[in-house]
C-alpha cells in the first residue's frame, strides 16, 4: 500500500517582511470532506503497515487490561456527612460514583453511574461533580465530543431526577453557594475556548437569565470559580502565566459584592486559602521565585498587608500547603523530590515525613476536615505501585489505606529505579529517572524508551504504571529525563526552559540521550523516544536537531506548529500563551520560534521511524498541526523509515473516553516500538 500524499496550495504568510509557504495549510478545515477522506487514508495506511502487529497489539491490550482490577473502587473520604468514592465494575469502562450516609456501614447510593449514562456515545466523559451544601443536589458537566466543552446539569439526588436547567458552552467548572439555590460557573469563548466569564445561575430559572459577574478582558488570561476549604468564601480567580488576581463574596450571601483581594500586578502570582481569621497566600512577592508562604486579615487583604509565615529559599521550591487546625502542612520540592512537611502552629513540632526510596513521588491527597491530626497523601514511585496513605501528625503512625493492586504475578523486588544525571552542553546537571528489571543488564543492545514533557513548569515526577510492565518485562529500560522547562529543580528550572531560553528544552533531552548512550545503557539503534503535546513539540525539535539520534520515535498529539498557530487568535492555545512561548507579533519571538518550530524546520535529510497521534477534535493542539507535519515530512524526508499518522475521529486531546479503550492506543505504540526492535534484531 502506496503512503498517502497530500495534495500541495501553496499558501503565503507573510509578517515582519518574512514570507513562509505552507503547501498544507488547506488541511485545518475539519469540515472539508476532503481533509476527512485524508485522514482516513492516513489510519488505513498505519493499519497496514502495523498488519503484522495486530496480534501484538491485542496481547498487549489483553495483558495491559489484566493488569487491572476491574472491580475497584477508591479509598473513601469524608465530606459534609458524607462518605464519597469512587468505584468500577467488571466490564464496565466508565467509573460509578456512589456516596454513604455518616457511616461506612450506610447503604451506598449511586450518584452517577457513568457507564449507563455513556451508552449511546461513542465518547463520554464527566468533567465535575458539585454536591450542593444540604446534601441533596450534585451539578455534573459532561463533553461528549472530546473538546472540553461542557454542558452542566442537575441532579436531585434523593428523586433522582434531573432539573430542567442546562448550562451549556461551559469549562465544566461550577461552584454552589451555601443557600443550595445558586450557582457560580465559568463559560468559554466558543472559538478560542478560553475560559473567559464567570455567571451566576439561580436554579429553576433560564440560562438566559443569568447574570454576568466578571468578564475577563485580557486575552491572556483566563477565569475559574472555586471555593475555599473552609466554605465560607467563594472565589473568583484570574490568572495568565505570570499574574493572578482574585475577587471572592461570603458563600452565605451570593448577591454580595465582589472584592478584589489583590489587583493584578504583572509578575506577581498568589493563590490563597482561609483559616479562622486569616487568608494565607502563597506567592512569589517580593522576588521569591520558588515562592513563600505568607498571610493577612480577612478584612485588609491587599499585599501591603502580607506577613511572612514561611520565607524564601533560593534551594527549595514551595508547591503547595494544607491548613488544619493545630498545624500547618506545606509541600516543598528539593532536588527533585517532594517532601511534606509537618509545623505545629505553636511551632512546638517541626518536621518531615521520611520516604525510603531513592526516587518517589508524593502529594497531599483529599484532606477536607480542618479538626483533624490525620493527613491523607498518596506515594509512588516507578517500582512501587500508587498508595494511599493516613498519617497521624501527632503520633507519626503511617496507616496505608490501599495500594493499588496489580492482578497477575507483579512482584516489585523485580524492579530497580534509580537516579541518574546527565551533563547537557552549557554544564548544567539533569536528572533522570530510571527503572527496568532486576534481570535487564544494560548495554549497546539494550532496548531504552526517553520520555520528557517539559513545559508550563510541569513537573514529570516518577510514578509506577502497570501499563509499562509490558515493555520492561520484554528487556526495555524507561527513563523520564526531567528538562529544563519543567519545575522539577525548582522555579528558574522552569524559567530556564520557555520564551527565548526554550531550546534548552530540546538540548537537555538530546544531551540526556547521548549520556545513555555513551555510558552504554543502549545505542542509537535501540533507543526511543516519546512526547505528547508539548511533549509532542519536544518530539518534533529533537528529529530535526538530531535525526540520527533515535531509531523510532511517537509524538502524541504534538504541538509542532508554533509560528502559525500562535499567530491566529481564533484558536485556543495563543493569546493566553504568550508567556510560555512569546508573542511572534514581535519580531524577537518570531524569529526564535520559526528557528525551532518542527514544522517550519523540516528539511531533505533521513528521520527516524515515526508514528504520530491526533484526534480530529482536539482542542488543546488542533488536529491539523501533527497532520501537515506528517504530511510535509512525507514530502520531504530522504529515507524509507516509517511514517504513520493515527488519528482518533472520535476523540480530542486526552484520545479515548473509555477505562480500557484507551490501552488501544498505548497497545500500539508499544507494537510500535517492538515491531522495531524485533527488526533490527
Amino acid at each position: 500500500m502506496q503512503a498517502p500524499v497530500a495534495k500541495k496550495i501553496p499558501k503565503k504568510l507573510v509578517i515582519h517582511n518574512d514570507t513562509r509557504i505552507d503547501n498544507y495549510y488547506w488541511l485545518n478545515d475539519r469540515d472539508n470532506p476532503e481533509v476527512i477522506e485524508y485522514l482516513e487514508k492516513e489510519n488505513a495506511y498505519t493499519q497496514e503497515q502495523m498488519r503484522s502487529t495486530e496480534q501484538l497489539q491485542k496481547d498487549l491490550f489483553g495483558e495491559m487490561k489484566s493488569r487491572i482490577k476491574e472491580d475497584d473502587e477508591s479509598v473513601p473520604y469524608k465530606f459534609n456527612k458524607y462518605w464519597y468514592a469512587t468505584k468500577y465494575i467488571k466490564g464496565g469502562e466508565y467509573p460509578i460514583y456512589i456516596r454513604k450516609k455518616e457511616s461506612l456501614n450506610a447503604q451506598e447510593e449511586i450518584m452517577f453511574d457513568v457507564n449507563q449514562m455513556a451508552k449511546e456515545y461513542k465518547f463520554y466523559q464527566i468533567g465535575s461533580i458539585s454536591v450542593s451544601p444540604d446534601n441533596t443536589m450534585a451539578c455534573y458537566s459532561v463533553d461528549t465530543i472530546g473538546r472540553r466543552i461542557y454542558s452542566i446539569q442537575i441532579k436531585n439526588l434523593i428523586t433522582g431526577e434531573l432539573l430542567s436547567d442546562i448550562l451549556e458552552n461551559t469549562t465544566g467548572n461550577v461552584v454552589w453557594a451555601n443557600d443550595n439555590h445558586t450557582l457560580f460557573y465559568s463559560v468559554q469563548d466558543p472559538k478560542t475556548l478560553r475560559s473567559s466569564k464567570i455567571y451566576k445561575h439561580v436554579l429553576g430559572t433560564s440560562q438566559k437569565e443569568d447574570i454576568l459577574l466578571f468578564e475577563e478582558k485580557d486575552e491572556t488570561f483566563t477565569v475559574y470559580v472555586t471555593k475555599t476549604k473552609s466554605l465560607k468564601y467563594i472565589v473568583i480567580a484570574s490568572g495568565s502565566t505570570l499574574t493572578d488576581e482574585y475577587r471572592f463574596i461570603p458563600a452565605d450571601n451570593p448577591n454580595a459584592k465582589w472584592k478584589i483581594f489583590q489587583e493584578r500586578i504583572r509578575g506577581l502570582e498568589y493563590s490563597f486559602d482561609h483559616f479562622d481569621d486569616f487568608f494565607y497566600i502563597l506567592t512569589n512577592k517580593d522576588g521569591a521565585t520558588n515562592f513563600k508562604l505568607m498571610k493577612t486579615s480577612i478584612t485588609e487583604t491587599e499585599k501591603e498587608n502580607w506577613i511572612e509565615v514561611i520565607p524564601h529559599n533560593e534551594k527549595i521550591l514551595l508547591e503547595g500547603f494544607e491548613l488544619f487546625r493545630n498545624y500547618l502542612v506545606t509541600e516543598e520540592r528539593e532536588c527533585g523530590l517532594t517532601h511534606i512537611k509537618i509545623k505545629s502552629w505553636d511551632n512546638s513540632v517541626t518536621y518531615e515525613i521520611p520516604f525510603e526510596e531513592e526516587v518517589y513521588t508524593v502529594g497531599t491527597s483529599v484532606n477536607r476536615d480542618f479538626d483533624t491530626e490525620i493527613i491523607r497523601y498518596r506515594y509512588t514511585s516507578m517500582t512501587t505501585p500508587w498508595s494511599d496513605i493516613d498519617y497521624n501528625m501527632r503520633t507519626k503512625e503511617k496507616t496505608v489505606l490501599k495500594e493499588q493492586e496489580v492482578i497477575g504475578n507483579f512482584t516489585k523486588d523485580n524492579y530497580i529505579t534509580k537516579r541518574i544525571w546527565a551533563k547537557a552542553r552549557d554544564g548544567v546537571s539533569i536528572p533522570m529517572s530510571l527503572v527496568m528489571r532486576k534481570d535487564t543488564k544494560p548495554s549497546k543492545n539494550t532496548p531504552l524508551l526517553l520520555y520528557a514533557y517539559g513545559s508550563y513548569g510541569y513537573s514529570m515526577d516518577a510514578t509506577f504504571s502497570s501499563i509499562r510492565l509490558s515493555l520492561l518485562d520484554r528487556g526495555f529500560i524507561y527513563v523520564i529525563t526531567h528538562v529544563r522547562g519543567g519545575e522539577d529543580l525548582g522555579r528558574r528550572w522552569y524559567e530556564e526552559g520557555k520564551m527565548l531560553k526554550k531550546k534548552n528544552t530540546f538540548f537537555d533531552f538530546i544531551d540526556s540521550a547521548e549520556y545513555l548512550i555513551k555510558n552504554e545503557y543502549t545505542s542509537c539503534n535501540h533507543l526511543y523516544a516519546n512526547g505528547g503535546s508539548a511533549g509532542g513539540l519536544l518530539m518534533g525539535a529533537v528529529i530535526n536537531y538530531a535525526p540520527k539520534l533515535f531509531h523510532g520515535v511517537v509524538a502524541d498529539v504534538p504541538f509542532v506548529d508554533v509560528v502559525t498557530t500562535m499567530l491566529d487568535e481564533n484558536i485556543p492555545l495563543t493569546t493566553g500563551e504568550y508567556d510560555e512561548w512569546g508573542n511572534p507579533n514581535q519580531i524577537e519571538y518570531y524569529n526564535y520560534m520559526k528557528s525551532y518550530s518542527p514544522y517550519d524546520n523540516v528539511e531533505k535529510k533521513e528521520y527516524p521511524n515515526m508514528l504520530v497521534t491526533t484526534g480530529l477534535h482536539d482542542s488543546q493542539v488542533q488536529y491539523w498541526e501533527p497532520a501537515k507535519w506528517v504530511a510535509k515530512l512525507r514530502d520531504m524526508k530522504t529515507d524509507s523509515n516509517l511514517l504513520l499518522l493515527q488519528t482518533n475521529m472520535d476523540a480530542g486531546h486526552g484520545g479515548s473516553s473509555g477505562r480500557f479503550e484507551s490501552l488501544k492506543e498505548v497497545a500500539l505504540e508499544y507494537a510500535f516500538y517492538l515491531f522495531l526492535e524485533k527488526q533490527e534484531n
